[in-house]
């Protein structure tokens, strides 16, 4: 039995503690990563959250737990499969468990109106990110939000999660979001070629969306998920002038070989 399936093994962050999880396999097909996903728990407190991620029933786990004060727990090693994000998709990826690493970040979210996510704890969240994104090469526009790989079904870290912060430390893609303002816009049951030229823009960047000129539920929920990365302030699912311009921003901003 190796140390792995025993339970034991040395943490891939430098400082973090270690409670195993059996919840994870190897990674399918020969996969690398290539995507950091960060999560909220959503639960009441972080020892509840352990707690699950570490029981065999639950059959969910992360990679890294952490906790408010900064405390980081390693509970699957970097190297295996951990079963984090669900069913998910982005850029044609339906595997994202297979390519990536999953971090939770302890946050009560709807459980406890949205609390603020702790400066130790963002602290602790920036130096586990830089690490992970340096030793596996991830590039910017590949760390992403549960919400960004699921939108129909998944809202974590949620809106008060500080991505600009993270961007200025180096982690992550980030343009500063177009102000709202009133003009045009486009919402759930509008038809035809700009709905279009929208879901076109979303399906570039990564997101889940048919491409059929029907702002549909699918549609409608990119939006909110990308509303909740790249323009907090206002997370309606309606696709105003500031939404798209910002979309459009993100779009120009990206490396030649990803757009």
């Amino acid at each position: 039995m190796s140390e792995i399936e025993a339970g034991v093994f040395a943490p891939d962050h430098e400082g973090a503690l270690v409670r195993p999880s059996p919840n994870f396999g190897p990674r399918r097909d020969g996969k690398r990563v290539t995507t950091l996903i960060l999560h909220y728990t959503g639960m009441e407190n972080g020892e509840a959250a352990e707690a699950l991620l570490a029981s065999p029933e639950s059959e969910v786990s992360a990679h890294y737990v952490v906790h408010e004060d900064g405390r980081i727990v390693q509970m699957v090693p970097e190297g295996e499969r951990a079963w984090h994000a669900g069913k998910s998709f982005w850029q044609g990826e339906t595997d994202i468990n297979s390519c990536s690493i999953g971090i939770e970040i302890v946050n009560q979210g709807p459980h406890g109106d949205f609390p603020d996510f702790p400066d130790a704890q963002i602290e602790g969240v920036t130096a586990l990110c830089l690490d992970i994104c340096a030793r596996h090469s991830i590039r910017p526009e590949r760390v992403l939000a549960h919400s960004d790989i699921a939108p129909s079904r998944k809202i974590d870290p949620g809106e008060k999660f500080p991505w600009e912060r993270l961007h200025r430390a180096g982690i992550g893609h980030w343009v500063e979001p177009a102000p709202i303002r009133g003009g045009r816009f486009l919402a759930l049951g509008d038809r035809g070629q700009p709905v279009e030229a929208l879901q076109s823009m979303l399906a570039l960047y990564g997101y889940q969306v048919p491409i059929d000129g029907v702002f549909g539920t699918e549609t409608e929920a990119a939006i909110k998920g990308f509303q909740r990365h790249f323009r907090s302030q206002k997370v309606d699912g309606v696709a105003d002038v500031s939404t798209i311009e910002t979309l459009h921003r993100l779009l120009s901003s990206l490396p030649v070989s990803v757009s």
